[in-house]
């Protein structure tokens, strides 16, 4: 199947050939469906903080945070291109004919090119692009009563203009103020800034690709002074690009590996599981991931804010109780009562199951048990109630093995056609909007290797195309799926303001976007 070149090719990115044989294997026979037990739900695998909880995490947390070091890990090397979508879709078909202005006037929903011309200039980047084109002599305004919109479209994202097609979303404009527009990257800074902090240090990773390097270090250059004395904090920004050895072969619809008109093999990015080798090079006593488009503008934040640093303490309270028990165990046998009221602990404070029969373990069997489970890596991810957004949500789930345990779980993950696991998907409640705090060091401090939790039959197979050809692309364990798959899980309820995503631009008129405006 593969030549002396392929092999070459293989050991250059630094991919370990047996790498390789499981991804043809994983091509060959597929990714198993999750096996749903039922939905996590408040008081079945979601905690809801009340005051009490409320008041005593965040206490915690600003304990903890003014000796401990905190990093916000921020995945942003996704393009803007997808935001742009429609655009692109729009001008491909638009010419100024009665079909075309049939096409722009025969949708007026939200979506709807129509609907974003008509509000465009309420957006954060409209006076950039209308300064773009009076430089060639016609306003933005003008270009739209004109019924000119490939103009209009070409400034926001052609080179010419804003270039936004080739910029990453990281660096678009999402926000006015009255001192200027804030890009999301910037969002981002100020959000650090208030929660992601110890003493006056805020730390920031930005995940991204690597042509995109020089320019978002030169905009977060540019800004950081600026932002460092309005919230009154220092800021260390660090980066970091997807590692080519965890990019993944692409195959024929034979199975066959798929090859370039060169004759090379085809790798493409194994999405964004394989940031988990980025997170596993960072320093930090807590980490919190949050994706790239989700934030909003500071009139909104303050929810964000206090939650981040309630789920923050909610983990400092859960990692100290385990610490501390791992520590004792270590160094003595526990007796009965310690270790039952550490069991009963881990089932309803940090939702792992155990065997029926782990209650009757000799005590050093039953210490040995405890050990074993709780010295993992752990995550509080924020859930929201679900309003029919899409996307993964918190499931109890079973393994192949039959143990269970708490998972957050994408559609294309489960079998649709069953309709014992439709009923299931159908009766959850919450659904997951990106949003964890992670604790990755052990009880004596060293950092986890994070590869040892993952679990390697959560994939993903989907088909592409290439030169024109078809062909199958295998997505790694996902960040916060299958990835983190044997982490201590676990989930709590955040509000749905906390969740303002920015899938296309859209989404930037909507109320939650538009600073001190209403439509």
């Amino acid at each position: 199947m593969f030549t002396s070149s392929d092999l070459n090719q293989i050991k250059e990115l630094g991919i370990s050939f047996l790498i390789i044989e499981k991804q043809v294997a994983h091509f060959i026979k597929g990714f198993p469906f999750m096996n749903l037990a039922r939905p996590a739900t408040p008081g079945d695998g979601i905690v809801v903080f009340d005051d009490e909880m409320k008041e005593l995490y965040l206490r915690k947390f600003r304990e903890e945070a003014f000796h401990s070091r905190i990093v916000k890990f921020v995945p942003a090397s996704g393009a803007a291109s997808r935001m742009f979508k429609h655009l692109f879709e729009f001008r491909g078909k638009y010419q100024l004919s009665e079909e075309g202005l049939a096409f722009y006037n025969y949708d007026h929903s939200f979506n709807s090119i129509h609907y974003l011309i008509t509000y465009l200039e309420e957006i954060a980047f409209y006076e950039d692009m209308n300064s773009i084109m009076l430089k060639s002599g016609i306003s933005a305004d003008q270009a739209i009563r004109n019924r000119d919109f490939n103009l209009v479209i070409g400034s926001i994202l052609d080179e010419k203009g804003l270039n936004y097609a080739s910029l990453p979303k990281g660096l678009i404009k999402f926000h006015n103020y009255p001192d200027g527009a804030r890009t999301a990257a910037e969002e981002h800074l100020v959000e650090a800034g208030n929660y992601a902090r110890d003493n006056k240090l805020a730390r920031i990773h930005f995940t991204i690709s690597p042509e995109h390097k020089e320019i978002f270090n030169s905009l977060i250059t540019r800004v950081l002074e600026k932002y460092e004395s309005q919230i009154g904090v220092k800021f260390e920004i660090s980066y970091s690009v997807q590692k080519p050895a965890t990019d993944t072969l692409a195959v024929d619809p034979g199975n066959e590996p798929f090859r370039n008109a060169d004759g090379s093999l085809l790798f493409r990015p194994g999405g964004h599981g394989a940031l988990l080798e980025n997170l596993n090079e960072i320093d930090a006593d807590l980490v919190y991931i949050k994706n790239i488009d989700n934030i909003v503008p500071d009139r909104l934040k303050q929810p964000t804010f206090e939650y981040k640093q309630l789920i923050g303490g909610h983990l400092f309270t859960m990692r100290d109780r385990i610490f501390d028990f791992l520590n004792k165990a270590e160094v003595k046998q526990l007796t009965v009562k310690e270790l039952d009221k550490m069991l009963m602990f881990a089932k309803t404070h940090l939702f792992l199951c155990f065997d029926p029969g782990a209650d009757l373990l000799p005590a050093r069997d039953k210490q040995a048990l405890l050990v074993k489970q709780l010295n993992r890596p752990i995550r509080v991810c924020g859930m929201v109630k679900n309003e029919g957004e899409p996307g993964g949500g918190p499931f109890w789930v079973y393994d192949a093995k039959g143990d269970l345990s708490l998972q957050i779980v994408e559609a294309s993950q489960i079998n649709l056609k069953n309709p014992g696991q439709e009923t299931i998907v159908n009766s959850s409640t919450h659904f997951n909007p990106v949003d964890l705090v992670c604790s990755i060091r052990d009880y004596k401090g060293n950092p986890f290797n994070l590869s040892d939790f993952v679990d390697e039959e959560t994939g993903f197979i989907s088909v592409k195309s290439s030169g024109g050809k078809s062909l199958k692309a295998q997505e790694l364990p996902g960040l916060w799926n299958g990835a983190m798959a044997r982490w201590i899980t676990i989930f709590a309820e955040v509000p749905i303001i906390t969740f303002n995503p920015v899938k296309t631009v859209n989404d930037l008129l909507r109320q939650e976007h538009l600073e001190g405006k209403s439509k």
